[in-house]
């Protein structure tokens, strides 16, 4: 009878152990396909992590265009700089409708290394959450689309993070979109420098 009962435990632990397994690579593989995106890099600036991709707007192509010369002069021009990686982090970030999913979150080269897991976090929680999978290109939900952006103010100042203080610049934007879907329309975007590249430390809407 106790051997009968010892055989039942271990079968039942096996049998767990088998489905945990199976779980575990089911769920690996959804991951990975929710997380892989068919994206064509048409173009890149050497020395830095900006790359063009094919998906990407007439909008944004010509700001990153904008930066690119920007970035191959002698001296930068880091309020220039500034100006235009903040417009392409906006439009990026707010153009919903080239994104394949949730999980297709924008922007990551732009925003500061240590901060950058936080705002995917923050992102798929928030303004991607309800965005319909569009991996067999058939979604039907109408997203928005930046079409065009202006700074309304650009200042310097000091943005500390950790222990270290940097030099920032604190950008006031405003953008429209193609169709008015009640996104965000206004905020302001805080860029520090590190050595000799900038980053989005910060982003506060309205």
């Amino acid at each position: 009878m106790k051997k009968r009962k010892l055989k039942k435990k271990v079968l039942l632990i096996i049998i767990i152990i088998l489905f945990a397994i199976i779980c575990f690579f089911v769920g690996k593989r959804i991951y990975i396909k929710l997380n892989t995106f068919n994206v064509k890099v048409v173009d890149e600036i050497k020395g830095y992590s900006y790359s063009l991709d094919d998906r990407d707007t007439d909008l944004y192509k010509s700001y990153f265009n904008e930066l690119k010369s920007v970035l191959s002069q002698g001296e930068i021009d880091y309020e220039q700089y500034a100006l235009i990686i903040s417009k392409m982090f906006i439009i990026d970030l707010y153009t919903l409708e080239n994104k394949v999913n949730k999980y297709d979150i924008p922007s990551l080269e732009f925003v500061y290394p240590s901060a950058r897991d936080n705002f995917k976090l923050k992102v798929q929680d928030t303004l991607y959450k309800y965005i319909e999978d569009n991996t067999n290109k058939k979604r039907s939900q109408t997203l928005p689309t930046v079409k065009s952006i202006e700074n309304k103010e650009i200042e310097s100042g000091k943005f500390k993070i950790g222990d270290n203080s940097y030099d920032a610049y604190i950008v006031k934007l405003s953008w429209d979109y193609e169709t008015d879907l009640g996104y965000d329309n206004n905020g302001t975007v805080t860029v520090v420098k590190d050595d000799k590249t900038l980053y989005v430390a910060e982003y506060a809407n309205k």
